[in-house]
């Protein structure tokens, strides 16, 4: 391995356009050496308008590139079992999209999978290492809100294109798979256990056949309660809300941070409030540097990937819960 980790990138989905793949540009250790995607002219165009060298048309090319260190894998929720595994079994490191898997015995499969091969896997919910996070975090464990009780995220956003992959059952869509999934983790995160009981009710598209907008309600072994609601159609909201015995926390950008502005963290403590300004910080990139660094220092990632399969679990019972 070189001082910089090479990327290899599977697939041309906006997330990596968009997001992932600036993210590792702008990093210190990392660099995209390579793209593929199952259309050679499509992954070559992809990768001029990024200035990425290689280009592929299959994912096994890619996989076999001993020219490419690491994969971030951003392929539909249905696919990131089958082409992670594939990583692993090609000795390939892999930051795979959230959530995990299509549900937590994939997830499962995929950990244990990355495992034998003694291969890196980790998932990017890229929020975990904003520092507005880290710090709710630490203001949290420092005891500086009580005892929490409770808990409230909400992630919802109007999707217009009808035939966007969030709306397809065969790819594991929906809003709880593509958005919930974060409420679902900050509170796991902030509770820092995982809940007991979990029960949701739920819109299933007529033709989607996906939860189109979902609430839920979950319990922790502590006492801690937590709510969520998550949509693809409704106005945009992505924030959480924190209430302990003594005080409360509410973060109203909560997962999606600009790279470029500063965010606010609201604590009322008794009778005081108090707003704390946290500094622009680029999520994505904190999160590929930490892969990277954990790569280059042999070490494991911030984040163990059997926490995926944790918030999987919690995903699949709220999920069956509103079917049922």
């Amino acid at each position: 391995m070189t001082e910089k980790i090479r990327w290899g990138i599977i697939s041309t989905a906006n997330i990596g356009r968009k997001r992932v793949i600036p993210a590792i540009q702008a990093s210190t250790n990392g660099e995209v050496v390579a793209v593929a995607s199952r259309d050679a002219a499509r992954a070559r165009e992809f990768a001029d308008m990024l200035d990425i060298p290689t280009a592929y048309g299959d994912y096994d090319a890619l996989l076999n590139d001993p020219n490419v260190d690491a994969i971030y894998n951003p392929l539909p929720n249905a696919q990131h079992a089958e082409w992670s595994i594939k990583c692993a079994v090609a000795g390939k490191p892999t930051l795979c999209e959230k959530p995990l898997a299509g549900d937590a015995d994939e997830a499962q499969r995929m950990v244990d999978a990355f495992k034998s091969r003694d291969v890196l896997l980790a998932e990017a919910f890229m929020y975990r290492f904003h520092p507005q996070t880290q710090r709710v975090l630490a203001m949290v464990n420092n005891g500086e809100i009580g005892t929490l009780h409770t808990m409230k995220g909400a992630f919802t956003f109007p999707l217009r294109n009808e035939g966007n992959i969030r709306l397809s059952k065969d790819l594991a869509g929906g809003s709880l798979m593509d958005v919930g999934c974060y409420c679902v983790n900050v509170m796991r995160l902030m509770a820092g256990e995982n809940p007991v009981e979990g029960h949701a009710v739920a819109q299933f598209g007529a033709e989607s056949r996906v939860d189109e907008w979902l609430a839920g309600v979950l319990k922790f072994p502590s006492g801690a309660v937590g709510h969520l609601d998550c949509s693809l159609r409704s106005y945009r909201t992505h924030t959480y809300d924190l209430r302990g015995s003594e005080g409360r926390i509410v973060v109203e950008e909560g997962f999606v941070m600009d790279a470029d502005k500063p965010t606010t963290i609201r604590h009322w403590r008794g009778d005081s409030y108090n707003e704390i300004v946290i500094p622009a910080a680029n999520s994505y990139t904190l999160m590929v540097e930490d892969f990277a660094d954990a790569l280059l220092n042999h070490r494991a990632p911030r984040y163990a990937p059997q926490d995926g399969v944790d918030n999987m679990r919690v995903i699949d019972m709220l999920l069956a819960s509103a079917r049922n």
